[in-house]
C-alpha cells in the first residue's frame, strides 16, 4: 500500500518529535535543571492538611519501592481541625529516612464511598518550617513569587536552597526575566565559578547571569558578561557541569553577538568536545523557544546546521532541523547518509526521519536514490524509527 506523501510527512513529524530529547522537557520550564518535582509551597497549597510531626521509627519500602515511615502528628499548620488529631500516628510517604521533626502534607483522594488520605513528609527544623509558612501562596503573582524565592537560592539551610532551586526550575523563562530586578549580580558571578557547584545549579544560575547582564545597569551587565565568558572558556573537565546553561546566558546576554562568540571559541568546528557540542545543541533548542525577539530563526538553523559536520552530534542536528522544519538544509541531510551514516545506524534513522517529514520534492528523490543504492539499510532506518515506507 502507498501511504500518501502528507501522511507520510506527518508520522515523520511526530517521530522527529519522539526522538528529540528537547520534547522531553517541557519549553516553558528551565531545560537545564532537569527534573525537580514538586517545590514545598505547591505542595502546601494542594495539601487538605499540613501538620507538623515527630519521627517514629525508621523507614521502609513498599512493594512498589516507594519509602514510608511512621509519623505522630503534634501540630495543625493548615486545614480542617477535626482532620488531624493531636498524638494521631500515620504513615507517611518520605525520600529518606527522617530524624526528628518534619513538615507533613495530607491530601485527600475518594476511594470508593470513603475518602482516602495520604501523607508525605519532609525533614523539618524551625527554619524550614517557618519558610513552608511564609513562601507566597501559588496563586500569587508568578513575577511576585520568583522574586521571593531569588533571594533564598543557595541558602545555608539545604533544604530551602533546594526549594528555591526547585521554584526557579519550574518558572517559565518569561517569569525569570520579570523578576530579574530581584537577581543578585555578584552571588550569581560567584556561583558559576564554583568549583564544587551542582551541576543543575551552575546551568540555571549561568542562565540567570546571563538575564541579568541583559537587564542590569551597563556596568553590571558588563561584568557579568564577562564572567560568563571566562565561565565559558576555563578549561574544561570531563563533565562541563551546566555548560549548556552558561551557553544559553551567553544568548540571553548578548544575541547574536554571542553566536559569534561561540563560533569564534570553535565550538562549532570538528576539534570541539563532543560533550561540548551536546551542550551547544540544547543552548540552541532554548533560543529557538526563548529569544526569538533577540536571536532570528535563520541563525538558529545556520548554527545547528553547522553541527551536521560532527559525527557526534549530526544525528540529534538533523532531528532538530526537522523540528524546525529546515527544508532549505536538505543537501547537507542527504549528504549524511553516504558519510557519517555509512557506518552510524543513528544517523541513518534520524536522515530517514527528516527525509519522509520533509514535504519538498528533492526529499523523494532522495529516499528514491538511497532506495536504490541501500534498500535495506534504508528499511531498517524506517523501522527504527517507526516510520511508514519510503514513498
Amino acid at each position: 500500500m502507498t501511504i500518501p506523501r502528507e501522511a507520510a510527512a506527518y508520522a515523520g513529524c511526530l517521530i522527529i518529535l519522539a526522538l528529540t530529547p528537547w520534547a522531553a522537557t517541557p519549553a516553558e520550564a528551565c531545560p537545564f535543571c532537569g527534573t525537580v518535582g514538586q517545590s514545598l509551597s505547591q505542595r502546601r497549597d494542594e495539601a487538605t492538611v499540613v501538620a507538623v510531626g515527630e519521627a517514629e521509627g525508621g523507614d521502609s519500602a513498599d512493594a512498589q519501592g516507594f519509602r514510608s515511615q511512621q509519623f505522630r502528628l503534634d501540630q495543625l499548620l493548615r486545614g480542617n481541625a477535626d482532620a488531624a488529631v493531636a498524638g494521631a500516628r500515620v504513615p507517611a510517604r518520605v525520600v529518606g529516612p527522617v530524624a526528628g521533626t518534619a513538615v507533613l502534607f495530607g491530601t485527600e483522594a475518594a476511594a470508593g464511598a470513603t475518602t482516602r488520605r495520604t501523607w508525605s513528609a519532609v525533614a523539618a527544623d524551625e527554619i524550614v518550617l517557618g519558610y513552608v509558612a511564609a513562601a507566597p501562596a501559588i496563586d500569587r503573582p508568578a513575577a511576585e513569587r520568583l522574586r521571593w524565592f531569588a533571594g533564598r537560592l543557595e541558602h545555608p539551610n539545604a533544604t530551602i536552597a533546594a526549594d528555591a532551586f526547585t521554584e526557579f526550575g519550574l518558572a517559565p523563562f518569561a517569569t525569570v526575566r520579570a523578576a530579574a530586578d530581584a537577581l543578585d549580580p555578584a552571588r550569581l558571578r560567584a556561583w558559576v565559578s564554583e568549583p564544587g557547584m551542582d551541576a543543575r545549579r551552575r546551568g540555571l544560575y549561568g542562565l540567570l547571569l546571563g538575564v541579568a547582564a541583559a537587564t542590569q545597569d551597563p556596568a553590571d551587565s558588563q561584568t557579568c558578561l564577562d564572567a560568563l565568558q571566562q565561565a565559558i572558556a576555563a578549561p574544561a573537565d570531563d563533565f562541563r557541569a551546566g555548560f549548556d546553561g552558561l551557553l544559553a546566558g551567553l544568548l540571553v546576554a548578548e544575541g547574536e553577538r554571542g553566536l559569534d562568540f561561540l563560533h569564534d571559541r570553535g565550538l562549532f568546528g570538528r576539534n570541539a568536545r563532543p560533550l561540548d557540542q551536546r551542550h551547544l545543541l540544547a543552548a540552541l533548542r532554548f533560543a529557538s523557544e526563548s529569544l526569538a525577539d533577540t536571536i532570528p530563526r535563520r541563525r538558529i538553523i545556520g548554527a545547528t546546521a553547522a553541527l551536521l559536520a560532527s559525527p557526534v552530534v549530526a544525528a540529534d542536528a538533523t532531528v532538530d532541523l526537522a523540528r524546525y522544519q529546515a527544508w532549505d538544509e536538505l543537501a547537507a541531510v542527504a549528504r549524511l547518509w553516504d558519510t557519517f551514516g555509512a557506518d552510524d545506524p543513528i544517523i541513518r534513522r534520524a536522515v530517514a526521519g527528516y527525509l519522509t517529514a520533509c514535504p519538498l520534492p528533492a526529499a523523494s528523490q532522495a529516499l528514491a536514490r538511497i532506495r536504490t543504492h541501500n534498500p535495506a539499510l534504508l528499511q531498517q532506518a524506517l523501522e527504527a524509527a517507526a516510520l511508514p515506507p519510503a514513498r
